[in-house]
């Protein structure tokens, strides 16, 4: 381990400078494989957008219009999101007749907004 010693700014960071050498050239190996990652999490941070794809975690399928009255907002509005959720292939859709019907593109998403609100959930009650 390699050691120096750093001025104590707040009571969160260590009081000495030090790393394990063989973890972190371990871990700095791998670290890229998260590129793109963040594209979910940037599409997911939009409050609109959350509520959507937790709205289709409660329904397998809606359509534009039901998503659109679901979040209050007009279907231009709620076509935009759904499309940039589907552009970022969070979401896929279908057409019947003149209606669109979008829905999660996997259960992989469909997990992600769910573990998402539990750890909200969990938070509140452990004092955050």
């Amino acid at each position: 381990m390699t050691s120096e010693k750093v001025s104590n700014l707040s009571k969160d960071t260590c009081d000495t400078f030090c790393y394990d050498e063989e973890k972190v050239t371990r871990i700095q190996a791998k670290i890229d494989q998260v590129s793109g990652v963040e594209m979910i999490f940037k599409a997911l941070s939009d409050a609109t957008r959350l509520k959507i794809a937790y709205a289709l975690t409660l329904e397998k399928e809606l359509c534009v219009c039901d998503v659109a009255n679901i979040i209050g907002a007009t279907t231009a509005t709620a076509s935009h999101h759904l499309r940039l959720l589907r552009n970022m292939g969070l979401a896929r859709y279908r057409k019947e007749g003149k209606l669109v019907f979008y829905s999660l593109e996997d259960d992989h998403v469909r997990q992600l907004v769910s573990i998402a609100m539990i750890h909200e959930k969990e938070g509140i009650r452990h004092g955050r």
